[in-house]
Parts: C-alpha cells; structure tokens; sequence
C-alpha cells in the first residue's frame, strides 16, 4: 500500500464540534513490526472522542494535531508487520487504537497486534466495533469493580445502572443479567421498554421524581451502582446504597474525585470508585464471544458513511443515542 492514499476526517485544533471535522486525503500508514494494516468497515464513537477535541483531556490527548479521531475498528487485514504472528491478509478482526494516535475515521488504519482479536462471520462488522470502549468499561465496571460472576456464580447481587440506553449502560445491563443479579435501571421514558427488553428488571424515567432520587420501585438498597450519566451528586446515591455499596463512576468529576478521597481516608464503608479502563484483549474476545453466541448484542443507534462523519460525530455529542453510533465506510 506504500505511496497510496486514502480519505480521512480529522481535526487541527481544540472546538469547532462536528463542524470543526475536515475531509481530508491522507497517505495509507504502513504497518510497524507489531501491527496490521486493516480496510475498515466500521467504527464506533464514543463520548471521548469529542471529549478530545473539547480539549477536556489536554494536555494529554491528542499528541498532536492533526488528529484522526476514533479508537474502535473493525475491518479486514490487507498487510502485516514483519513481527505480527497471529493474523494473515484477509482475516476480519476488531482493533482499538489508542487515544493518543487516533486513526479510526479513515479508510484504512494500522492496529497493533496486541490488541487486535479475530472477528468470528457471526459478528458483524458493526456489533464488534461497539465492544471496544463501552463493552469493555462495562465489564470491567462490573467484574472487577463490583464483583460481579458473569457465569451466574455469585451470591445475589443488586445494582443501579444510571444511563442505561447508552453505550455503556446498554452493555452493562445485559452483562450484569448474566451474573446473579437484580438490575435497576434508569434511562429516558422513551427508552423504559427497550431497556427492559435488555433485562433490567427494574427500570425508571430519570425526569420523574422517584426516578431523579434513584430510590428502587422494590426498595432494595444497591450492593453496586455503575453510574453512566453525569452530574449527580454523592448525597443522590448514599441512601440508597447498602453498608458497603459501592458507586463505580465511569466518567469522574473533580467533584467525584474528592469524595472517592474523601470516603477512602474517612474509612467509609461506602465508596466511590473512579473506573478507568484498563483495555485487556483477553475481555475482548471474552465480549466477542458473547455476541456469536447470541448473549450479547451491540443496539446500533444510527449508522452513518464515513462521507458524513460530521452526522455522526453531532450524534454522539447530543448526547442522546440509544446503543452506538457507528460510521461504515
């Protein structure tokens, strides 16, 4: 592919929202030792990647400018590094890149080995490209924060899920069914009947009073709560949380910060814990595995071409997508 190029969408500098993406034709990136060069056949958004360009994580991310966005891919191996022992032209994989190169919304992109997993024909292109970011932060929100036994082994559990249509929240409930658990959920009223049709057993409209207290329609207090929305103080969730119930809080304030330090030199047998996530490749292909045998399922708000990525891109920024935006080639 040397000395071809490709279309891509990038950014030169910190706002401008959708708008500020520009269309642009770019060289092919040729594959280093340990990676694989893959035609993308899609990509999902997550809320970081306007959370970049916001200059909300500098002066950490990006490196630099321009900036390709987007992390979560799936396509098919065209080339191979002279290092790369797992994958051959042809085969269909799903890949994150790191935040801090960018690189999804392109034609092409190059992954590193070590975080790329086989694509099984049961999955498409589209299902895995969600798994990355949110299906990951989900998992290990609630495996390794909350303890929770996807194969049904734990002892029962309950857990709020705030958000619980979004990307993150609609992974969570359906994983958390999977484990010994009661799940209440909040989410949009428009959204109460899809979110139910995930498992929640419990579901609540955030605009309504019982459910803007998050207090249980059963009145069971929460041993967990994944907390996927924003800007909802500690004093919301403390009553509602058992003696040593935990909120696990996926995108944490300064203000979030304060109380996880707060609760933890106070000794306080109920925490906050701030999740960042640690992207491992074996809970991918654990997530993979989920979907092909049909226990797990991305909801794909809106699918967009990679000629409107700008559509996307203010999709995702609203706010308000049930499941994941994803742009196709």
């Amino acid at each position: 592919m040397a000395g071809k190029v490709m279309h891509a969408v990038q950014f030169d500098g910190y706002g401008g929202g959708a708008a500020g993406l520009k269309h642009v034709e770019v060289p092919v990136p040729a594959p280093k030792k340990d990676e694989v060069l893959l035609k993308l056949e899609a990509r999902s958004l997550n809320p970081v990647d306007w959370k970049i360009q916001k200059g909300m994580l500098r002066p950490l991310l990006p490196s630099k400018f321009p900036y390709i966005p987007a992390s979560d891919i799936a396509g098919e191996v065209v080339e191979v590094g002279s290092g790369v022992k797992n994958f051959k032209a042809g085969d269909k994989v799903v890949a994150m890149l790191s935040h801090t190169t960018g690189g999804g919304l392109a034609e092409f992109a190059v992954a590193k080995e070590s975080f790329t997993v086989n694509r099984p024909a049961e999955v498409s292109a589209a299902e895995a490209a969600g798994l990355l970011v949110a299906g990951l932060t989900a998992h290990q929100a609630l495996t390794q924060a909350a303890g929770i036994k996807l194969d049904g082994s734990g002892k029962p559990t309950n857990i709020l899920i705030t958000a619980a249509s979004g990307g993150v929240g609609h992974y969570a409930v359906q994983l958390a069914k999977l484990g010994n658990t009661h799940v209440t959920a909040t989410c949009g009223a428009r959204n109460i009947e899809f979110v139910k049709s995930l498992g929640a057993d419990e579901v609540l409209d955030y605009k309504t009073p019982d459910g803007a207290s998050l207090k249980s329609p059963s009145g069971r207090k929460y041993d967990a709560i994944i907390h996927c929305a924003t800007g909802i103080p500690w004093s919301t969730f403390e009553p509602y949380l058992s003696e040593h119930g935990k909120v696990i809080d996926i995108t944490p304030s300064p203000r979030a910060m304060f109380t996880f330090a707060v609760k933890k030199i106070t000794f306080s047998k109920k925490q906050l814990v701030p999740l960042l996530l640690t992207a491992k490749r074996e809970n991918l292909e654990f997530l993979v595995g989920l979907v092909k045998e049909g226990k797990l399922k991305t909801v794909v708000d809106s699918k967009h071409p990679l000629s409107k990525a700008e559509d996307a891109w203010a999709k995702s920024m609203d706010g308000h997508a049930t499941g994941k935006v994803i742009v196709e080639p």
